[in-house]
């Protein structure tokens, strides 16, 4: 399933979420720009190994790789994510709040990573953690908000407005599944900074949401 758009206006342009989507797209271009695309993402992204074994010059890392893609799919699907669902938490939260809600996610959702991986030697990288809590943040506040969304049924595709709450739950499951098959099988993928940062913007957003009342 592939969302386009929401059935939720704000009140004011979500000005910060603009602005977040571009610079992920600018350190995207700047690091295909570099001498090497690899070492920018071993030189920026977050590697569980070392931010254990060197914890005071890895620590920086656990915001840049917030910002780094691995390419354009990856880059284009949280980009689309943090469209359609980071205008409506910036709305609820404001543009400051919204900003520490946002990397406080990414943060927490790095962690579940790093705590299910410690001496991984591979970079974490990508908006996902982030986005993961916008997107738990989302489905507490708007569980009935309709999202206009591309289904794949087999050889057919149809588009189809489906509640918030079916899908980004058809999500958070996909996440856990695919989760406890990398326990059994290994992968590349940080799905647990995925699941952490879903629960981590769930339980957090109300708690925000009062601050800024």
């Amino acid at each position: 399933m592939i969302p386009f758009s929401d059935d939720n206006p704000t009140r004011v342009f979500p000005i910060v979420t603009v602005i977040l989507i571009a610079l992920n797209i600018l350190v995207f271009f700047s690091g295909l720009g570099s001498a090497g695309p690899q070492e920018f993402l071993d030189n920026y992204g977050l590697i569980p190994a070392k931010l254990t074994s060197s914890p005071i010059a890895a620590y920086p890392t656990l915001f840049t790789s917030m910002f780094l893609h691995a390419g354009l799919m990856h880059l284009g699907g949280n980009m689309l994510y943090l469209w359609i669902f980071g205008d409506n938490i910036e709305d609820v939260l404001g543009r400051s709040r919204f900003i520490i809600f946002y990397l406080l996610c990414g943060v927490l959702a790095a962690a579940g990573h790093i705590v299910t991986d410690l001496h991984s030697p591979i970079p974490m990288v990508g908006a996902s953690g982030a986005i993961s809590g916008i997107l738990g943040a989302y489905v507490v506040l708007f569980p009935k908000a309709r999202v206009k969304t591309l289904i794949f049924l087999g050889f057919f595709m149809t588009l189809a407005r489906i509640p918030a709450w079916v899908l980004l739950g058809i999500w958070i499951l996909m996440q856990v599944g695919n989760s406890m098959a990398m326990s059994v099988e290994g992968g590349g993928v940080a799905w647990f900074a995925h699941i952490g940062g879903f629960a981590v913007g769930a339980l957090l957003i109300l708690p925000f949401k009062k601050m800024t009342a």
